[in-house]
């Protein structure tokens, strides 16, 4: 199925309406009813998108990506290959227990094979390493790893690894400035480009 607004592949089962201009929706993937798709985006093969699920615009979803109802994406985020978000803190089998949420602020990217436990937030133009395993939410900016995962630096919004100097600032080659507080990083100067 495809129209002027969005590509469908033929191979893909999609049941929403809901899908901005200019998205992409690969082979073997399943979107259900009730899923807004923002504009922009790409959704990888073999992907799942639950009913009730949100996501905003220019978002990227790698292959093998399953997004559970509970789950909110915001605009510009990447969702790396199996990476994987939970949506109950006691699963059990034929037991249905109510959804917690989790969201997943602007700009953040998810690595391949991170596991996101439910019922955090993953703060704007944080990165997640590959592999990592999320039990807490992780601040704007920063960089986590490990399982369980923890914090390693601050990124930029860019994607480079931030250096804060003795007056506890960091100057991006991008043009951005960044300086470093008791519970994360704020902008000082924000870069023209990435305006």
């Amino acid at each position: 199925m495809s129209n002027r607004d969005f590509f469908v592949h033929s191979q893909a089962i999609v049941e929403t309406a809901d899908i901005g201009s200019d998205t992409r929706v690969w082979a073997f993937s399943h979107v259900m009813k009730n899923v807004r798709l923002g504009a922009n985006c790409n959704v990888g093969e073999h992907c799942y998108l639950e009913s009730g699920v949100v996501i905003g615009d220019d978002v990227v979803i790698k292959n093998g990506v399953a997004v559970w109802d509970g789950v909110t994406i915001e605009d510009r985020v990447f969702l790396g290959p199996n990476c994987v978000f939970t949506n109950d803190l006691y699963p059990r089998s034929k037991v249905v227990n109510d959804r917690v949420p989790t969201v997943v602020r602007e700009g953040a990217s998810i690595g391949a094979n991170a596991t996101i436990i439910c019922g955090h937030t993953i703060g704007r133009y944080s990165l997640i390493g590959a592999g990592a395993v999320v039990t807490h939410d992780v601040p704007d900016f920063a960089l986590v790893a490990g399982n369980p995962a923890r914090r390693r630096g601050y990124i930029c919004r860019c994607g480079e690894r931030l250096r804060f100097s003795t007056n506890e600032e960091a100057h991006c080659e991008c043009g951005t400035t960044y300086q470093r507080q008791e519970l994360g990083v704020r902008v000082l100067v924000a870069s023209e480009a990435l305006r």
